[in-house]
């Protein structure tokens, strides 16, 4: 068993989020003592005027860690203040999951290469949207109900889980809850772009800073910022 305590934003953390960020980090900049580290628990740590980054997010998807639900993941992500992000991993270990991706070199899960889907309609689509108060408050609510409405299929699938369905072409479309950080984003987002997919915040920016983010195939990008 393990202790929970909550954020000021209320989110939950626990022993088992610190712990792992300070051995993936232990582990990272020991092997790489010039680079700098960005965890969702420490900050940043290690040589902070590197252009090389390392972006963590040990427990990704504690709320459902903490309920026992399998949904969570370790992600790990490197970046170049120059060339962006150059690697990821997304592992899940308790849904025996794992997806890599490079730049340049496509994305990969367990072992297999993926790619998005082709749909390029939102009425054949199958979306994920997860809603919170962060969208009520910017208006987009009710669009993003609408657009579920019409979408083939609505999912709540929820935190890594959804932009790497998209990645794998089982989803068409991930909207994030809004109030997410870079280490929530950046891992899946060299995913999803690998895999030939898009990856922006709302106003339709390619990004992983938060505070909202999408993925989808790329081809009904467009369609969903329009409802928006």
């Amino acid at each position: 068993s393990f202790s929970v305590e909550y954020k000021s934003d209320r989110s939950e953390v626990t022993e088992a989020d610190r712990e792992a960020e300070r051995q993936l980090s232990d582990r990272l900049l020991a092997a790489r003592p010039d680079h700098s580290l960005f965890g969702e628990e420490h900050g940043v740590t290690g040589n902070e005027s590197s252009p090389w980054q390392w972006i963590v997010d040990p427990i990704d998807g504690t709320s459902g860690f903490t309920r026992g639900i399998p949904i969570w993941a370790t992600l790990i992500a490197l970046h170049h203040a120059d060339d962006g992000l150059c690697v990821s991993v997304v592992s899940a270990p308790a849904l025996g999951r794992r997806w890599w991706a490079t730049k340049g070199g496509g994305t990969w899960a367990d072992g297999r290469k993926c790619t998005v889907s082709g749909i390029d309609n939102i009425a054949d689509a199958q979306v994920n949207v997860t809603l919170n108060d962060g969208w009520r408050e910017l208006g987009h609510a009710e669009a993003l109900i609408d657009l579920t409405m019409s979408a083939r299929r609505s999912r709540g699938v929820g935190d890594f889980w959804q932009h790497c369905l998209v990645a794998e072409g089982a989803m068409d479309v991930a909207i994030d809850a809004v109030g997410v950080q870079p280490y929530d984003l950046a891992a899946v987002r060299l995913i999803v772009e690998e895999a030939g997919g898009s990856f922006t915040n709302h106003l339709g920016e390619p990004s992983h800073a938060g505070p909202t983010a999408m993925s989808s195939n790329g081809v009904l990008h467009s369609q969903v910022l329009e409802r928006l």
